[in-house]
């Protein structure tokens, strides 16, 4: 079978994306077409594998597969690319319009530039704060700053479900955890925190160095994908972490390695709201074998 595809990024969280708006795409397993096509050496190379649907609940689905076949519900990257794909494609001359994702609808808002979308806006809707709703163990109903022990060191974590969990870890602050994070080995520690027995769905974790209260540095650990170059939903959570833990005011840019994304947490509404870029790199065609 031959697959269509459209490779895009956002700060360099690149997935592959498949258009199944204008045709019916019959795939038995996608699960494995998202291992196989995320391959950096024997596929097209992506941090993961996103399907644009049809929606029944909002103008657009986006369903989205991390780069090991896991399913996976929320991607602020992923989804801001989406919308740019089906604004740039004229599947819609709208620049507000919703998105779907695993059953949740986000309101997309358009920046257009010569006719192409260059940045988007997603209202990510409200941080999801209480520990069975993320999910993570606690002996408390939040985590906020709590202490958990990984490879026999202590850390200090505030979770936040964004639509996916996400631990963020601060660094270089009083009582806090002291990391280097340009040289730190996140390969060796990210893993231990996304399998940690108190995480049941395991998680993503944001390793975050705070450089004043409108700015911070993030590097990430992506449940199913590994380190990524940007995390949508992880800057969100470290946004709203930083609130929490009075290190940041409620609107903060975030550097990460990919570039940079704005966060803003609207207290009054209680929803985040993240703007960033959205680029698209090349089109191709994937022979797909069952």
């Amino acid at each position: 079978m031959k697959l269509n595809f459209t490779k895009m990024h956002g700060c360099g969280n690149d997935y592959v994306y498949i258009d199944c708006i204008k045709e019916h795409i019959d795939i038995s397993d996608k699960s494995l077409l998202s291992q196989k096509i995320s391959d950096r050496h024997f596929g097209v190379g992506s941090d993961g594998l996103i399907f644009i649907n049809p929606s029944k609940k909002a103008d657009f689905e986006m369903e989205m597969y991390n780069a090991d076949g896991s399913r996976a519900q929320m991607c602020g990257n992923g989804i801001r690319c989406v919308a740019k794909y089906v604004y740039d494609h004229g599947y819609t001359d709208k620049t507000e319009f919703t998105i779907e994702s695993a059953g949740s609808v986000k309101q997309i808002f358009v920046y257009p530039e010569n006719g192409c979308a260059k940045t988007v806006t997603v209202d990510m809707g409200e941080p999801i704060l209480t520990s069975s709703d993320i999910p993570v163990t606690s002996v408390g109903d939040t985590v906020i700053s709590g202490p958990i022990y990984v490879d026999g060191k202590p850390y200090k974590m505030t979770c936040v479900s964004m639509g996916n969990p996400h631990a963020v870890i601060f660094t270089g602050l009083p009582d806090s955890c002291d990391l280097d994070l340009s040289s730190f080995e996140i390969e060796k520690i990210g893993p231990l925190f996304e399998n940690h027995v108190r995480f049941p769905q395991r998680t993503n974790t944001e390793f975050v160095r705070v450089i004043d209260r409108n700015h911070m540095e993030m590097r990430v650990w992506e449940r199913g994908a590994g380190e990524t170059l940007c995390c949508g939903t992880g800057c969100c959570a470290c946004a709203v972490a930083g609130v929490l833990n009075d290190h940041t005011d409620p609107e903060v840019k975030i550097s990460v390695l990919g570039g940079e994304l704005s966060v803003r947490w609207d207290r009054k509404s209680n929803h985040v709201f993240m703007t960033g870029p959205a680029e698209t790199v090349f089109t191709g065609t994937y022979d797909h074998r069952e």
